[in-house]
């Protein structure tokens, strides 16, 4: 494999130097407004013709504080600072993203496709299958020999025979423990490539295939496209990064997780940067990005538990990315390659100190990787199978190269005769089948890397390159004179690579301009005022009713392949470091417009059943380590983050019950605060009894299990599993008599009720699933008396078994706490009434396994709410069986939140001034602004309208939502169909 095509250009030019455009000093306040505004400043300046470049932004020495993250989306930015530990960039607050964005649009265009010959890995060519192509394939051929540089995305699919040929298709434990395996479309991985010249059916490509292209495992496809999006000719450099942490907390995790990040970014470069304090990568690059270099950099001191996906310092996901000349210290995967990164990618001249995990192919088949004088102290570089490790991760590599690196344990297998893995010139303790040789010696060329560029290249690459060779000619019989030289020169301390990245000079101009940036933030205005409200019983925005569906945020599954993440729910509170978007850490942005597209109402937030995905297993055994697998499904607990302290069972510290997750409600309190002015509410649950009932496995890890945290929580320790297996600890954990847990459940709560002081569209609630008892709901409305008296009103919905429901209801001094009901655990029926007891130690599930019930119909979704909306006097919500399919029958009822279709605001304001009632066998809904009559069975409705009002009549589409003008009505009508009516006065 020829791995000197990865970095910015594929290597076949230097990085370059950008002419200063502007300066910019710190403010001794925030500056990521006026950083920010010299970004886009530079960003709307003309690029240069020849290199594309627009400008460099020059920092002046000194620290910038800044409280939000900077963004490059524009090709030919650059940001330089004065000196590395001269410039200083300093990220405050608890968001985990990354500090700077490189980050261009992934708007990808696919054009015409083609089938690919059978490739071998190594080859800078394919072959289009088939001697017959179409008229658009013969075009787009032709116009890539006359356009070198046509985009092409060569796919390889991962086929069910391809995985049983690697033994991935389980890795034991028989099929039910085949969720963990590789499955078809998992391990799928796409070269994105410029088609360099076309001759007949062959196309020459700007980098090799890294991986084995064979017709009897699914053989491949090229699809052309374009990215208008793809931005290029930024850079990161000759300054320091840092993120602010909790100093009281050595392993702090509510801090700024990664230096730099690059996605749908090429030849673009980050050099001569040091990092300082981050949880996650000092630099991460997606799949998106590719011929990107990370030069001269150094990250130091990282802060973060000592747990799986955390301190992976230098990682790619991406093809053609060099690394050179990094040093890393404290890391736990220092140098990484993560999952189907497709490559080439190459590690050269990279030193990690201390490390805590092993470096290599971290995750699945990422092929073409190269560690070249790659020093790892302590741990291992890793080309194997993982098999069940990494979620399943099997085998990490192929194609991929040792080359004169030294480690801890050298790993090297490999997977099939036609993907090898190669170790030369290496030393460490060896493990597997891969090839070897030269192993403790040192061997010729001292930098693969370099030799294979300067071969490519025709030109002496020495500059570039900077090699740090060492003198590898000791004699082990020397002459007497030989001898007194060379113990003149053990006097002198070994130059370290960490010394030599030091001694880089930055050589691009560092000269101060006179332009002026605006220091005024660029961010819209806060949006007008908005006003929510129970109106006449309703739940309204602004006099509108609330209408739309309501989303349930996942509790635990997920897992990092791409087929996974892009099939993944929204949620706010998953956590995949480094990893931002759907499936992975969500964008909160991206889940609003995803929750605006589908009419969505109501995001329902739970913590996670666990956050470790090691738990999808169900055991209940104590975790080894903390090697945690992503996603993660965070808790609203933080951890105490001190280090040499007893672990939690799944290796990382324990809870403190009296102490928040500060990223968790940070990023709630983000949603609340960009949903206030559209109209989106969030249900925060309080607790989720999931955790203490039912399996085993659900309590283990939960922050509340003694073990667990450090609080003394009065639970039995070693837990009494029933069965060996179940877990049955409601009653302990609802017994608010003990003081211990009385006093932790009170502060909880009044911390909850804290976090969301003033945010008027934040809707609590007691918990996902709750089937308590009725002291433990007393228990919490009276704590949220309390903090009401103190501090003011907030929305309270009661959520639970209809028994305790009633008796809270009924309660004179407790029913003024509520506001909303929540018929959730109990409904009606086509037989009657499902309506279990709480408090009885039983879950949701399970009652529902035990008591046969019938299905809800329109007249049983009503009854329930209007029951309770006329006979309390309060908002009324139906989120039991059947409630998104019946929501009209819901809101004709008068019940808020109804999963309706409808968004014309008239509609929903003339609904908040209505009251039901009903004329004959239909529904209808009556104020002062109208009359809504719907009817379910095709008869007819006599309607009778003031004579002395005139109405339009319109018919509203149940399904879409779309309302139509049908005539203008007044006195008697009758009605013959079924359908929604809306008598809207003029």
């Amino acid at each position: 494999m020829d791995y000197s095509y990865c970095g910015y250009h594929r290597s076949e030019q230097p990085i370059p130097s950008a002419k200063v455009v502007t300066y910019v000093q710190p403010t001794g306040g925030d500056d990521a407004a006026l950083l920010q505004n010299a970004i886009d400043w530079v960003s709307q300046q003309k690029p240069d013709k020849q290199t594309g470049l627009r400008g460099a932004v020059l920092l002046s020495e000194g620290t910038f504080s800044l409280s939000e993250p900077l963004r490059i989306r524009t090709s030919g930015v650059v940001l330089r600072g004065s000196g590395r530990d001269k410039t200083i960039l300093v990220k405050k607050g608890y968001d985990r993203g990354a500090l700077i964005y490189i980050e261009g649009t992934h708007d990808v265009v696919t054009k015409e496709t083609f089938d690919i010959n059978d490739t071998k890995a190594g080859s800078l060519t394919v072959c289009v299958q088939g001697s017959s192509l179409t008229k658009d394939q013969s075009m787009a051929l032709q116009s890539a020999t006359l356009n070198p540089g046509t985009r092409i995305s060569i796919y390889r699919p991962s086929t069910q025979e391809w995985i049983e040929s690697l033994n991935c298709q389980s890795f034991g434990g028989g099929k039910r423990m085949g969720y963990w395996a590789w499955h078809p479309g998992d391990i799928d991985v796409r070269w994105n490539r410029q088609i360099m010249t076309v001759k007949g059916n062959e196309l020459t490509l700007d980098a090799p295939i890294t991986s084995s292209i064979e017709s009897r495992w699914g053989g491949a496809k090229a699809v052309f496209y374009e990215q208008k999006g793809l931005i290029n000719e930024c850079g990161i450099e000759n300054l320091s990064l840092e993120s602010d942490y909790n100093h009281a907390k050595p392993l702090d995790e509510d801090h700024c997780c990664d230096g730099v990040y690059l996605a749908d970014a090429e030849d673009c470069w980050v050099r001569m940067v040091n990092f300082r304090h981050f949880a996650g990568s000092a630099v991460v690059i997606q799949k998106s990005a590719g011929q990107i270099t990370v030069e001269d950099c150094q990250s130091l001191e990282p802060i973060s538990e000592i747990g799986g996906f955390r301190r992976r310092t230098f990682l790619t996901f991406g093809e053609k990315t060099l690394f050179q000349r990094c040093y890393s210290e404290h890391g736990i995967n220092d140098f990484a390659v993560g999952h189907t990164a497709p490559g080439p990618n190459a590690f050269v001249q990279c030193d990690s100190y201390e490390s805590f995990g092993p470096s290599g192919a971290i995750s699945s088949w990422a092929p073409g990787i190269l560690f070249d004088i790659v020093n790892i102290d302590g741990n291992d570089i890793v080309f194997k199978n993982w098999e069940l490790e990494k979620f399943g991760a099997g085998w990490s590599t192929a194609n991929s190269t040792m080359w004169q690196s030294t480690a801890a344990g050298l790993f090297c297998y490999s997977p099939d005769s036609l993907n090898r893995n190669i170790s030369h010139g290496c030393w460490g303790q060896i493990q597997g089948n891969g090839e070897y040789s030269e192993m403790n010696e040192h061997v010729r060329p001292y930098s693969l890397f370099a030799s294979q560029l300067e071969k490519r290249l025709g030109h002496d690459v020495s500059q570039q390159c900077r090699v740090l060779e060492r003198n590898t000619n000791a004699s082990s019989s020397p002459s007497i004179e030989e001898a007194i030289k060379l113990a003149e020169e053990a006097l002198q301390p070994r130059l370290t690579l960490k010394q030599w990245i030091d001694d880089a000079q930055f050589e691009a101009d560092i000269t101060p301009t006179k332009t002026r940036i605006s220091r005024e933030s660029k961010i819209s205005r806060e949006p007008s005022p908005c006003t929510y409200a129970i109106t006449n019983n309703w739940l309204t925005k602004d006099g509108m009713v609330l209408v739309g569906g309501k989303h349930q945020t996942p509790w635990w599954n997920g897992r990092t392949t791409d087929a996974s993440m892009t099939k993944a729910k929204i949620a706010l509170t998953r956590f995949v470091p480094g990893q931002e978007g759907l499936g992975g850490t969500d964008r909160i942005d991206s889940v609003i417009a995803e929750m605006q597209r589908s009419h969505t109402l109501l995001f329902s937030q739970n913590y996670g059943l666990w956050t470790d995905r090691r738990r999808d297993d169900h055991e209940r055994i104590r975790r080894k380590n903390g090697d945690a697998w992503a996603p993660f499904y965070e808790q609203p607990f933080a951890r105490i983050g001190i280090p040499n302290t007893p672990l939690a069972w799944d290796g990382m510290t324990k809870y403190n019950l009296t102490s928040l997750n500060k990223w968790y409600f940070w990023r709630l309190q983000q949603f609340a605060k960009k949903t206030e002015s559209i109209g989106i509410l969030l249900k925060n649950q309080h607790y989720f009894q999931h955790n203490i009932l039912e399996a085993g496995a659900h309590w283990v890890d939960c922050p509340w299990r003694t073990a667990n945290n450090v609080n003394n929580t009065p639970f039995l320790e070693p837990v009494n599993f029933t069965g060996d297996k179940r877990i049955f600890t409601a009653t302990l954990f609802y017994d608010i008599t003990n003081p211990t847990l009385r006093a932790l459940h009170r502060q909880y709560i009044r911390q909850l009720l804290d976090a969301f002081k003033g945010q008027p569209n934040v809707i609590h609630s007691i918990g996902e699933e709750f089937t308590g008892p009725l002291h433990f709901v007393q228990f919490w409305l009276d704590v949220i008396a309390e903090w009401e008296a103190e501090n003011g009103k907030v929305l309270v919905d009661l959520a639970v078994n209809k028994d305790v429901q009633d008796a809270i209801l009924n309660d004179p001094v407790r029913s003024k706490i509520v506001d909303i009901i929540d018929i959730e655990q109990w409904f009606y029926h086509n037989k009657g009434e499902y309506a279990p007891e709480g408090g009885v130690n039983m879950a949701q599930r399970q009652y529902m396994r035990k008591i046969r019930t019938g299905s809800a119909r329109f007249e049983d979704v009503y009854r329930a709410v209007i029951e309770y909306r006329t006979k309390y006097g309060k908002a009324v919500i139906y989120s039991a069986q059947k409630a998104p399919e019946l929501g009209w029958a819901s809101l004709m009822a008068g019940g808020s939140c109804a999963a309706i279709p409808v968004k014309d605001e008239a509609f929903l304001r003339s609904i908040s001034s209505m009251k039901p009632s009903k004329i004959d066998n239909a529904y209808v809904l009556e104020g002062s602004d109208g009359k809504l009559i719907c009817i379910v069975e095709k008869q007819e409705i006599n309607v009778t309208l003031p004579e002395n009002n005139g109405y339009i009549l319109y018919k509203v589409n149940e399904k879409t939502g779309k309302i139509v003008r049908l005539r203008p009505v007044k006195g008697n009508i009758t009605l013959k169909e079924k359908g929604v009516f809306w008598f809207k006065k003029k």
